[in-house]
Formats: structure tokens, sequence, C-alpha cells
């Protein structure tokens, strides 16, 4: 039982990272590599608050606000100077390394012996694993409840619509550069929120916790779209968080049965390319069904 509480905590806590990640892969339709630097960048920068005195909060706040300076400069690298999408993330997801390493002063530092939001007494006296679950679900209702109203607004509607056709948003008077960057500043910094949480959650922070994370977060808003298609904004959000939750039991099933923790990166690509493919398969598995039949009646 605590296996089961302890992957879902884990997913709804992983699941912000799928959030984030989620404006600018299907929104944006912006392939944002920057999420690699934001996440670690977003964990380093709450442990160094809290470690130097601040409260857990001030520290994912500054988490926040540090992933979405990040989704800022790759903004300006794009709009501002046409550096190509996927470069520019690659640009600054690299000096983010650097700079996390100067904002922790070395490789990893932990937060045995300082107050984070998982040893509040409140916390403490639940039982194993279920504060994690708690937490994680306060976050992401306060998160998707942001993220629902924000895309409901005029700005929201300018953000969303420069997703779907630029040409046609530009024709409006939408300046799309802007929407863009504001896009990238807010994924950003939900995914630098999610590095803070998950910082808290493991006790730690290292400049190398961010191999991997795109491949996390993809994987949550896929597995959610196939086990829940056509849903509303809202619903789609919801899916993610679902999405991420059956992540982590798959990856668990798949633990379970023997495999090593260190194969864990490249059973995640493997769960990504399948999730992915199963559109194409069912595509060509009902073209497959009609050659037959059509081969049957001849």
């Amino acid at each position: 039982m605590s296996i089961i509480l302890s992957a879902i905590g884990q997913g709804l806590l992983w699941g912000l990272l799928g959030l984030g990640l989620y404006l600018t892969f299907r929104i944006l339709d912006f392939p944002d590599l920057t999420v690699e630097g934001t996440f670690p960048l977003g964990a380093c920068v709450c442990v160094a608050a809290i470690t130097h005195g601040l409260s857990p909060f001030i520290g994912l706040l500054l988490s926040l606000l540090a992933g979405a300076l990040a989704g800022l400069a790759t903004g300006l690298l794009y709009t501002k100077l046409n550096i190509p999408n996927i470069l520019a993330g690659i640009l600054v997801m690299t000096g983010m390394y650097s700079i996390d390493l100067r904002i922790l002063g070395r490789s990893n530092v932990g937060l045995l012996n300082y107050q984070t939001f998982f040893i509040y007494d409140f916390i403490q006296q639940l039982p194993d694993y279920l504060g994690a679950i708690v937490i994680g679900v306060i976050f992401v209702v306060v998160v998707i409840t942001i993220l629902t109203g924000f895309i409901n607004t005029d700005l929201g509607q300018a953000f969303v619509a420069t997703g779907d056709n630029e040409r046609m948003a530009a024709s409006f008077g939408i300046n799309t550069d802007n929407t863009k960057i504001l896009g990238l500043m807010v994924s950003n910094g939900i995914i630098g929120l999610a590095g803070g949480m998950i910082a808290q959650h493991d006790g730690y922070a290292d400049v190398n916790m961010g191999i991997g994370t795109i491949v996390i977060g993809l994987a949550a808003i896929i597995i959610g779209e196939v086990l829940l298609p056509n849903l509303s904004l809202s619903g789609r959000l919801i899916a993610i968080i679902i999405g991420s939750i059956a992540y982590r039991f798959v990856i668990l099933i798949v633990l379970q049965l023997g495999f090593n923790t260190n194969d864990t990166k490249l059973l995640s690509a493997i769960i990504l390319a399948l999730c992915l493919a199963i559109p194409v398969l069912r595509h060509k598995l009902k073209l497959d069904h009609l050659f037959n039949q059509g081969e049957q009646k001849s």
C-alpha cells in the first residue's frame, strides 16, 4: 500500500511539470528544450533559499520566478534574435548548468535538518506518503485553476490563437512575439515550481537532476491524452495529472518485474515512444482491417 501511495504522490508532484510543458508543447506548438534546464534551476533556487534561512513557500516563489526568467531568455532569443526555437532552448538549458553551480556552490546540496513543506507538523501526523498526496493535490488544484482562468481571459485567448494559427492571430492585431514570450515564461515558471517541489520532497537539489525531465513531462501529456481523449481544456489539464500518475504506476510495475533502477530513463523513453505510436498503430490496424475486408469481397 505504501508503494501505491508513493506512486500517487510522486505522480501528482511530477504532474506539475506536465502542466507547464503542455502550454508550450500543445497550446503554443513550441518544442521547448529549456525544460531540462529550468527544472534543476527551480530545484537549486529553492534549496539555496531554504538553506539561507528563507521559508519553503518563499523558496517556491523564487523557483517560479527563476523559471519564468529562463523562459524569458528563451523567448527573447527566439523572437528578437531569430534563433531557431530548439536551438534557443538548448542554449538556455546549457547556460543554466553553470548558473545552477553558482547558486548551489557545488553539484548538490541536501535539505537535512531544514524546514520543508513535507516536514511540517500536520504533514508528519499523516500516514506515510499521504503528505505528498495532500500537498500535491493542493498545488495541482491551484495551478489548474489559475491556468484555466488565464486561458479564459483575452490575453489567454490571444495565447491560444497564436499557437493555433500565428498568421491569423497577427492579422487580428495580436503581437505574437509577446504572446510567445508570455507563454514561455508561464510554462517555465510552472516547471521551475515543479523543480522546487520535487527538491523539497526528495530533500536535495542536484545540477544534473534535469536530465530526462522533458521525457517525463511528455509521457504525462501523451498518456493522459491516450487515456482521456477529446476533453475540454480543464479536462485535459486534469488528464495530464492522471497521465503522470499512470506513468508512475507503469514505472513501478516495470521495476517490480526486476528491472534495474538505472534503466528508468530508457524505460521512460520506450513508454513515451509506445504512447506516441498508439494513434498511428490504431490507424494502420483500421486500414489493414478494411483492406482485408476488401480482399474477401473480391
